[in-house]
């Protein structure tokens, strides 16, 4: 089975992406962590502590690979998964992170080298997404915005809202002021915002589609490792968990997915 992991409903963007492929297929099981999101505010330490402890129990109900949907688990918690936690606990298995296929493909569309990333304060603050472009093209100029409050808005339910467009518009501000041409949301909540983002840095800005690159990225990685391919199975089984209300993580994926969803269990981890 392929694991989702997400701090909350973010990661139900990924699974839609995936469902758009010949993916669809694929057994997947989701563990939205909504008891404790946002993780953006939180430390280095309770990150890497809460994305081991997800990660440990999907493998433990049986995934062979995992994707860390997560911006901010994958910027402060998977180098530390993969090098040292997975080596040691489950060898032959793999971890897989949102943020390089994202950068390559930035990097890809971008016309005038002008980057900007909104994310959460601890995706903003690792410069992550910095080093990873960096890493691609050196001509690059790298703008970033902290918006510490859409996790909260989406994990609400306010998408669309004039509240939340709002906030929205405050924290793109200065990122249309540096006349940037690609923007990448670099949070899984945020492309449930992405009509009223889009809307807002008009048509001079390419807002990067990430839970489609995600999706596009995986395909072409299990392409590419067979010997991980054939141990997943294609039975279109979906299991859903969550820490927090199953009712309520069922009704938002519903409506998200546009699909029932049998059954979501809730777990404490």
């Amino acid at each position: 089975m392929i694991g989702v992991f997400d701090s909350g409903f973010g990661g139900l963007t990924i699974v839609g992406a995936l469902h758009a492929t010949p993916l669809r297929e694929y057994d997947y099981i989701y563990l939205g962590d909504s008891a404790r999101t946002p993780y953006g505010n939180k430390s280095q330490e309770v990150i890497y502590s809460y994305t081991e402890q997800a990660v440990d129990f999907l493998f433990q109900q049986g995934c062979e690979l995992i994707i860390i949907a997560c911006n901010t688990s994958s910027a402060k918690a998977l180098r530390k998964i993969q090098q040292q936690w997975l080596p040691k606990h489950q060898p032959g298995k793999r971890v897989l992170g949102v943020i390089i296929p994202v950068c390559e493909e930035a990097v890809k569309i971008t016309r005038f080298s002008r980057i900007g990333i909104i994310g959460t304060r601890a995706t903003v603050e690792s410069r992550v997404y910095d080093q990873e472009l960096t890493k691609l093209r050196q001509d690059l100029q790298i703008f970033s915005q902290a918006c510490p409050l859409l996790v909260p808005l989406v994990e609400e339910g306010w998408i669309g809202k004039p509240e939340t467009n709002k906030i929205l518009k405050k924290y793109l501000r200065s990122l249309k002021e540096k006349k940037i041409d690609s923007l990448i949301l670099g949070c899984t909540h945020y492309p449930f915002l992405i009509k009223d983002i889009k809307r807002i840095m008009g048509k001079n800005c390419q807002v990067l589609n990430s839970p489609q690159i995600v999706a596009e990225k995986l395909a072409d990685y299990l392409a590419r490792h067979s010997e991980i391919e054939q141990k997943l199975g294609q039975q279109n089984k979906r299991i859903f968990y969550t820490t927090d209300n199953p009712d309520r993580f069922k009704q938002f994926g519903e409506r998200f997915l546009g699909e029932e969803i049998k059954e979501v269990k809730r777990i404490e981890m």
